[in-house]
């Protein structure tokens, strides 16, 4: 199978926060971000893969600046490692002011998606092509990332079999 470099499946989207978006707090709602992001990292997924793919988990979401109503959202995703049948997207939001241009860091995520299959079974996929140091730098983190989460969910499977072995 061919390999695909990460500017393949990468994706920009914006869209613009509106009144419909808020919390109770008249900030854009963290939940509308996060739907938002599961959106444009499923494409990615979706791109590299050229089947459909399911969101088998999110690592990492962080929230570091408030989103207002106005703003315009950008988010910006692409592939950190593809496995067997799996694949990490990374994405990073940034919010606009329209009227000022002030631009800001406002959430990062990590998530990961299975390709299926026309049977609903996970599938091999087209090995990633690293071209650039920031993509090896973002390849070898997530490599990293995707161990710690082995680890951890080896820990759980044994407190479910061993609950004394979790204390």
């Amino acid at each position: 199978m061919e390999g695909k470099r990460v500017g393949e499946s990468s994706v920009v989207m914006s869209q613009l926060m509106s009144h419909q978006d808020t919390n109770i707090a008249g900030n854009v709602h963290g939940g509308v971000i996060m739907k938002l992001i599961d959106t444009v990292a499923g494409v990615v997924a979706v791109r590299h893969a050229r089947s459909n793919a399911v969101t088998a988990s999110i690592d990492r979401l962080d929230f570091h600046h408030p989103v207002f109503v106005g703003d315009i959202l950008t988010l910006t995703a692409s592939l950190n490692l593809v496995g067997r049948s799996s694949v990490e997207v990374g994405v990073r939001v940034e919010a606009e002011n329209l009227i000022t241009g002030a631009k800001r860091h406002t959430a990062s995520a990590y998530l990961t998606y299975v390709a299926l299959d026309g049977n609903g079974r996970p599938m091999p996929l087209p090995p990633l092509i690293l071209e650039t140091d920031v993509e090896r730098r973002r390849n070898m983190e997530a490599k990293a990332r995707r161990e710690t989460r082995l680890v951890e969910k080896r820990k759980e499977k044994a407190c479910q079999i061993e609950p004394d072995s979790c204390l």
